[in-house]
């Protein structure tokens, strides 16, 4: 069942259900797509990177930004256009996270799973608590 709810956006009072802003805002980022759609899909656009797209259609960087995130613009079509990394914010055009991001949680999961074997370890050889410590060298 919907509910009523303030728009995000605009603050306008809204029934909130499938569509998460009031129809205002969902009409206004269909004709902002429109903008920028029609502004990139011309052949001399086509590599225009984000603050030119801004300058020419006046739409919000953040909005192109997430029209990327949500497919609704294609980096294969369009190269210049990217979105923040959810982590530290550096561009990407696919997934969530950048490469550095990703391989620093594998690393982190991985050394968590290996303290957790070692932890496993000592306690079928009833040796109690024991703390492990690790020498990060980055300095080099």
């Amino acid at each position: 069942m919907a509910e009523l709810a303030n728009c995000p956006r605009c603050h306008a009072l809204f029934m909130k259900g499938p569509a998460i802003v009031c129809n205002d805002c969902v009409k206004r980022e269909e004709e902002d797509f429109q903008l920028v759609y029609s502004f990139v899909r011309k052949k001399e656009n086509r590599t225009a990177a984000i603050p030119d797209i801004v300058r020419k259609t006046g739409v919000e960087e953040y909005k192109i930004r997430e029209f990327v995130k949500s497919k609704r613009l294609h980096p294969a079509q369009f190269p210049a256009l990217s979105y923040g990394c959810e982590r530290c914010g550096a561009d990407i055009r696919v997934g969530r996270l950048c490469e550095d991001c990703t391989i620093s949680i594998r690393s982190g999961v991985q050394m968590q799973d290996e303290l957790d074997y070692l932890e496993a370890c000592n306690k079928k050889e009833g040796l109690g608590p024991v703390t492990y410590y690790t020498v990060n060298d980055d300095n080099r």
